[in-house]
């Protein structure tokens, strides 16, 4: 089947009603059928539902439909794209140990690995995004995970996922891909040798801005990847706090399903089944609406290229930008997702651009059905000193663009007004 139909009817046998849309089962517990019976499923000798922290109906459908398009073998649904990857990489790591990470991220990610992290004792090494190759002057023996971005937010950089992969591989390191902005419909980081693929599904996914929500795909063959890998014994040792369970003996993807066991069961950063289904209706028309995005952006940054008040336009859908050449690469039928960003003099050139747009909310969510204009110094990246900021390309002049669905002629009105007032 192909990705359209993928999402449309993967993961889901019609119930004894036969309802054609996949039901919200709106429940926090389940009924056991016996005392041995409710035994056997906490002991993993029997599968199924125990508690909605755990699993859930409709958010096992969310899980197989994001696992299939993304190439995956398993996913797991976390209650947002921040527990996504606090999850995916507090399922690797141990205080003492290091992850190195993109110098051009999400401004939330870096405060989560710099900050947050570092008080549970996890360094964050940062690599060069442009440069892959130096990723390996960072690594020593307590490395336990390489985190990018495909599609960057907001420098709007495009990664080159297999010479990371090619890295982590080499060294027997987990890479880590956010796959977010650019989308299981434009590009697949496990096809190109990824280990693990987040999203924010609170973006694209859901897009039109009514759900939070976030997920982990784990690629197949993680459990012969752990098994004789001594970055990673807690996957192949008894497990104390389930009864010894040893994740790799069991015949299910283990990343996946240590980090249900363990990580939602003691954390709890589960997605309601309402919001799950919510992105279920939304993943029926992703594939619609990212080539919509992207051939609104494209017309946009066409405009944005010839204004003589733009500089350092960032869209690697233009056949002149630094990524196109990556973008061609990897990403599918010519599409660069909806995202742009661009820098202006100042930031009150900048603020006076946002106030004055009105087709352009401001907002700092992206990948909505409207159009959304955003200063990442101000707002997103703010937490991060301003000396930094200009090193990760985040200057008091960028302006981020989340462009949308409206008509793009529109949306350019509307810009040239803005610019120009």
């Amino acid at each position: 089947m192909e990705l359209e139909t993928k999402v449309l009817h993967n993961g889901y046998e019609k119930d004894i009603q036969g309802t054609m849309a996949v039901p919200i089962y709106q429940t926090t517990a389940y009924a056991f059928k016996s005392a041995e019976h409710a035994s056997d499923l906490f002991s993993l000798q029997d599968l199924g539902n125990i508690y909605t922290r755990l699993n859930n109906p409709t958010t096992a459908v969310l899980e197989a439909r994001l696992a299939e398009i993304e190439g995956g073998v398993a996913a797991l649904a976390t209650a947002s794209g921040q527990a996504a990857i606090f999850n995916a990489v507090a399922n690797l790591v141990e205080a003492g140990d290091n992850i190195i990470i993109s110098d051009k991220i999400y401004g939330g990610s870096v405060t989560l690995f710099k900050h947050t992290m570092k008080r549970f004792g996890i360094e964050a090494r940062v690599f060069t995004l442009d440069m892959p190759s130096s990723i390996e002057a960072l690594i020593d023996g307590k490395t336990k995970a390489i985190f990018y971005e495909s599609l960057s937010n907001p420098q709007i950089a495009v990664a080159d996922i297999k010479a990371i992969s090619d890295i982590a591989s080499k060294h027997k390191i987990i890479s880590i891909c956010d796959n977010t902005v650019a989308t299981p419909i434009l590009v697949n980081p496990i096809a190109h040798g990824c280990d693990i693929v987040v999203h924010s599904c609170s973006k694209y996914i859901s897009g039109q801005g009514l759900a939070l929500g976030g997920a982990i795909i784990e690629r197949d063959g993680l459990s012969a990847f752990f098994k004789g890998n001594p970055r990673y014994t807690h996957f192949t040792q008894a497990d104390e706090s389930y009864q010894g369970l040893i994740y790799t003996d069991l015949p299910v993807p283990p990343f996946t399903l240590r980090a249900r066991l363990a990580l939602l069961r003691d954390i709890g950063a589960t997605p309601s089944p309402f919001n799950s289904w919510s992105l279920i209706q939304s993943l029926e028309t992703l594939s619609l609406r990212m080539k919509k995005h992207s051939d609104n952006a494209l017309e946009v940054a066409r405009f944005l290229a010839a204004h003589p008040k733009v500089f350092n336009l960032n869209y690697p859908g233009l056949a002149d930008n630094v990524y196109n050449k990556l973008s061609r690469q990897y990403f599918k039928d010519d599409l660069s997702s909806g995202l742009i960003s661009f820098e202006v003099d100042t930031k009150e050139i900048a603020w006076k651009i946002l106030d004055s747009a009105k087709l352009f909310s401001i907002v700092v969510n992206i990948g909505d059905s409207k159009s959304i204009i955003t200063h990442p110094s101000s707002t997103t990246h703010q937490q991060i000193p301003l000396d930094e900021q200009i090193k990760i390309g985040i200057t008091p002049g960028l302006i981020r663009l989340s462009i949308g669905l409206e008509n793009a002629q529109d949306l350019i009105k509307d810009l040239k007004v803005a610019l120009e007032r």
